[in-house]
């Protein structure tokens, strides 16, 4: 059998490394992969990332699955292409997908499913935005609606900031947001408190199966200081994420929303992420969905899951993941993302990258921002590694993590020396 993942990153690098495991496949191709996948003799990479060119690809070469892993080709419509010429495919529908790419439709979704969430308010209008902030007042919470690699909000904590994101989302757009129909628009909710955490599972329109909990770490500085990221470094398990907030996740969040999508005539397909908020109570609010896995909180996941993963995706994509019941490793796996110098809004590129430890049965460096020039591995993106590491604990987690990252080079290189910090102290 032949598998196909779409993508270039380290949630990518990671899904194909789990899938090679697979004593059924013969050859996972990664789509247009990086330096990782370029380097890992269990993997071929395809310099494809045109979607009609990708379909006839697969076609041609018979691939049994196909794991898409990123959100723009899933907002792209990739999902619906594949399937309409006979292809098993893994993701949502352009359609569903706009729980991730809108959200102001996500919102919308929410609301009128009973989902809980916090407090908002949608703008296209700078001045009407402007004026909203100023009656509520600050902290408050500024969001992009479009995609925007996870580096689409801001939490204001004084309104000159709300103010400032308002202007940056709505008329600079620096962040290059893909935004959606009827152009820039932004997304202005309260201020919640807790802690967040990331609750990921497989849908197959009906059935969901949960995934290990993990949390990530969204801002660029230790003690979550400094600009939001796509995230600096993950672990799994996430002890915020006790049985009784798993539980009510599935019961308030996950299960009305799967439910909510089908009974809106788009049944749910995919890997679904909430990005939740837990209060000191206990008592959840989603903050968002994403619909793919979560990248970093992918490789560490992955780093934990026994199961084959080849066949939990077979099964999703022929509606039985009633069946499935995954194994998980015991063990803390906890990732450290390697950033360029520059990141988030200005990376460096092109910087040769030396002393990668060798794989381990514990410690496994996921590629993302990484590619092959001249037969040198170099930077080419924001987020460089993610160097992931498995232990007893918490604490040997980061120690081993954190160890194979202290012999890692490039100009440049910037990393959080705090991941994990909440789950060492819990």
């Amino acid at each position: 059998m032949k598998v196909l993942v779409i993508g270039g990153g380290g949630r990518e690098h990671a899904l194909a490394w789990k899938l090679a495991q697979s004593p059924r496949l013969q050859a996972v191709y990664v789509a247009p992969g990086n330096g990782g996948t370029a380097l890992d003799p269990r993997l071929e990479n395809v310099p494809v990332t045109d979607i009609a060119a990708l379909r006839d690809w697969a076609l041609a070469q018979k691939i049994a699955l196909t794991v898409v892993g990123p959100e723009a080709p899933l907002a792209a419509g990739v999902v619906d292409e594949f399937r309409a010429h006979g292809l098993r495919v893994f993701g949502p529908t352009k359609a569903a997908a706009q729980l991730e790419s809108s959200k102001a439709f996500s919102k919308a979704f929410m609301q009128r499913h009973g989902i809980p969430t916090a407090a908002y308010q949608a703008f296209s209008d700078a001045a009407a935005a402007h004026a909203y902030v100023d009656r509520t007042g600050a902290p408050i919470v500024v969001k992009a609606d479009g995609l925007a690699a996870g580096k689409g909000v801001v939490v204001a904590m004084t309104a000159a900031e709300a103010h400032e994101a308002i202007d940056f989302m709505l008329l600079d757009n620096r962040l290059g947001v893909s935004h959606n129909e009827g152009g820039a628009r932004v997304v202005i909710e309260e201020f919640l408190t807790g802690e967040e955490a990331s609750f990921i599972v497989l849908c197959d329109g009906r059935n969901v199966t949960p995934l290990a909990s993990s949390q990530d770490h969204k801002r660029l500085l230790d003690g979550d200081a400094g600009p939001n990221t796509g995230g600096m470094g993950a672990y799994s398990p996430a002890p915020v994420v006790t049985p009784a907030v798993h539980a009510r996740a599935m019961r308030e969040v996950i299960l009305p929303t799967v439910r909510g999508m089908a009974a809106d005539g788009v049944p749910y397909t995919g890997f679904l992420y909430a990005g939740l908020m837990v209060d000191r109570e206990g008592r959840i609010r989603t903050l968002e969905f994403n619909c793919r896995m979560g990248d970093p909180e992918t490789q560490p996941i992955l780093m934990r899951l026994k199961s084959d993963l080849y066949e939990v995706l077979m099964a999703a994509t022929g509606g039985t993941l009633d069946q499935v019941d995954l194994q998980w490793d015991r063990r803390t796996a906890l990732g450290v993302v390697m950033a360029a110098g520059g990141y988030p809004l200005d990376p460096r590129k092109g910087d040769a990258i030396s002393g990668l430890p060798r794989e381990t049965a514990d410690t496994m460096v996921f590629h993302a921002g990484t590619a092959m020039k001249d037969g040198r591995l170099v930077t080419s993106g924001g987020r460089v590694l993610c160097v992931t590491a498995l232990a007893d604990s918490v604490r040997a987690a980061q120690q081993r993590a954190y160890q194979a990252v202290q012999g890692i080079r490039f100009e440049g290189a910037q990393y959080r020396r705090d991941i994990g910090h909440r789950a060492a102290h819990a």
